[in-house]
């Protein structure tokens, strides 16, 4: 497989055939995983992180899922192909800057990702559309026990896992859902839910991760300690707060909709007027907009189906998909014009919002 042919194939997060569902966007399961007896790749030497580059690449082929995948060092990228990488969610920003002697390998469908010397020898992470995380640990732990078949990992009976950062250490699993949460914004209730999810023990973060922005009211949500618990025990508690989560999202929707029900229908109602005419659209600006049509079709405004469209386009209306799609590195104040053109084009047959049933809904 190639990269353009890769690029070129829906992945879990943009095929509208995928499941898709009202608040959670996306669960995501990551093991950090060292070879026992080679330096963390921080400390490795140029000739050492390519040996464990190799030897990893030739474990992962070895493996089902991982049979006929994209295997390519970050060398051999470009800044757009890495680009779109991040955008998708397959590799960190901070592999996507690594020196020589790192890769990524990731299977045809892209629902499997492994990171070779990022800040572990191996960062492997399933993705899965909507709230699956049972069905993605299943998934990644075959694939692990598959690898540890293959590869001698780096293990201590009483710390477990080794990890270059002591935060991973123990299980080496951060498990995470990309969540919409424009309610709570439009509330102003998210530095509350934040500090409650800090205080047991998860972290908050935006659309791509550390210090990213959650543009799009979209936020992840992980755990944040990874010693001392058994991987079923923090997919438990993460889903026990994630739950919560969905639970204080639907209350914050039910309740504007009683209590200001015109502020919310006049943001959905502009964004769907900008989103049809407008002609200058940044990747924030764009993001916002997107959102709450997708909070409009979550409350009858618009038809189911628009919620895959709204899902494929938070992706495609990022930098890289917009210069990937015209063939050529295009300037900032290009794609904000370019970004506007291919909105317009995607919302002009959309049929016009109808605040009848969602303004029922609050009687």
């Amino acid at each position: 497989m190639t990269i353009a042919s890769l690029i070129a194939t829906p992945s879990e997060l943009t095929d509208n055939a995928s499941s898709k569902t009202a608040i959670v966007l996306m669960t995501r399961i990551r093991l950090a995983r060292n070879l026992a007896g080679q330096p963390f790749p921080g400390w490795a030497r140029p000739a050492q992180r390519a040996q464990i580059l190799e030897t990893c690449r030739g474990a992962l082929a070895a493996t089902t899922p991982m049979k006929r995948s994209l295997s390519v060092a970050v060398n051999e990228l470009t800044d757009l192909e890495k680009q779109i990488l991040v955008e998708r969610h397959l590799i960190s920003r901070e592999l996507s800057g690594s020196p020589q002697g790192s890769g990524v390998v990731i299977s045809r469908d892209q629902t499997f990702s492994v990171m070779v010397n990022e800040e572990d020898h191996l960062r492997i992470q399933v993705l899965r559309a909507g709230f699956q995380l049972k069905k993605a640990w299943n998934t990644i732990n075959d694939l692990d026990t598959a690898l540890e078949e293959r590869l001698d990992f780096s293990f201590s009976p009483t710390l477990g896992y080794l990890t270059a950062c002591p935060s991973n250490l123990g299980t080496g699993m951060r498990g995470s859902a990309m969540m919409h949460l424009p309610a709570l914004v439009i509330a102003g209730q998210m530095e509350k839910v934040v500090r409650a999810v800090n205080q047991l023990g998860m972290v908050v973060r935006g659309l791509f991760g550390e210090g990213s922005d959650a543009s799009g009211s979209i936020f992840q949500i992980s755990n944040q300690t990874t010693l001392g618990e058994t991987e079923e025990e923090i997919i438990k508690r993460l889903g026990n707060v994630l739950q919560s989560i969905v639970e204080h999202e639907l209350n914050a929707r039910a309740k504007l909709l009683e209590a200001d029900s015109g502020k919310v229908f006049d943001k959905i109602g502009r964004a769907y007027g900008i989103l049809q005419n407008g002609h200058l659209l940044s990747s924030g600006e764009a993001m916002n907009l997107l959102s709450l049509i997708r909070l409009g079709v979550d409350l009858g405004v618009f038809s189911d189906a628009y919620r895959s469209v709204i899902d494929r386009l938070f992706i495609e209306a990022q930098p890289g998909h917009l210069q990937h799609a015209q063939n050529a590195a295009i300037e900032p104040l290009q794609r904000d014009l370019l970004r506007a053109a291919r909105l317009r084009a995607e919302f002009t047959g959309m049929v016009r919002p109808d605040f009848t049933f969602a303004a029922n809904r609050k009687n």
